[in-house]
């Protein structure tokens, strides 16, 4: 028999944003799938209550639990990790995955607010919950945290350049939380994804021209699936990533390769 205790989440305790639909209810899914107490938050309570039913149901027992609130909004996130206390107890994996981009087109376009608002949901409000949920894992001496960046990271654009910039700076912050938390035990790791089939990248790959480049340019010849972030979430959040922090994981189909 194969031994799996690598992946062994059991009795672990993940807290994730951005987790009701696409990438971040497929990750739920699998930390659930694998052990974990896992508390989903958005920011609509009906949609998070039907996310974690469907889990549960799909995994066999009641270890999904929704609780909305809005990433951007500091007292919202307070009082998620409360509840999330109450509701599973002291935080292992963190998984910083809610995210906006509020603007399509040249940064010398972009009105202050909205680049406040990328900045602050995409940045700031992870260094928020990495603070939050810190004094658990310092406490254990142990805890995986793990941040939904992007390939738009490393690449300037002409539509998309503050939601690069933000999540450039997002690995910025990855790294940072790495070095200073590494001495408790705690890793903090980036998630960069490509194009992604999910409604939040809807309008980036719905329409016959980018299936077609993806089709024909992508290594793997297709658009990336939510799915496809599952076996990731569970690597980082268990011991077979236990030598890994500071680190931007690129999930892209070979799109962008190291050079």
């Amino acid at each position: 028999m194969v031994e799996t205790k690598l992946f062994d989440l059991t009795g672990k305790v993940a807290l994730m944003t951005g987790a009701s639909k696409g990438m971040g209810k497929a990750m739920a899914h699998a930390l659930a799938a694998h052990g974990a107490t896992v508390v989903i938050s958005a920011r609509t309570q009906e949609t998070l209550d039907e996310t974690a039913a469907e889990i549960n149901q799909a995994v066999g027992a009641e270890r999904v639990h929704g609780v909305a609130a809005n990433a951007g909004r500091k007292q919202e996130l307070e009082t998620l990790v409360e509840k999330t206390h109450q509701l599973a107890g002291p935080v292992d994996i963190l998984v910083g995955n809610a995210g906006v981009n509020v603007h399509y087109g040249p940064i010398s376009e972009i009105p202050d607010d909205a680049y406040e608002k990328t900045m602050q949901v995409n940045v700031q409000a992870n260094l928020w919950l990495a603070r939050l949920v810190a004094p658990d894992m310092i406490e254990k001496g142990n805890g995986s945290m793990m941040f939904t960046a992007s390939v738009g990271a490393f690449k300037p654009s002409d539509t998309l350049g503050v939601y690069g910039t933000s999540k450039l700076a997002l690995i910025g912050l990855v790294r940072n939380l790495a070095l200073e938390y590494g001495p408790q035990g705690i890793r903090a790791n980036a998630i960069c994804p490509g194009l992604v089939r999910t409604d939040f990248a809807k309008a980036l790959w719905d329409n016959p021209e980018a299936v077609k480049r993806a089709n024909s340019q992508i290594p793997l010849r297709r658009l990336g699936e939510a799915d496809d972030f599952e076996g990731l979430a569970v690597f980082l959040g268990s011991d077979a990533s236990r030598y890994m922090t500071g680190q931007a994981l690129t999930v892209c189909g070979g799109s962008f390769m190291w050079s």
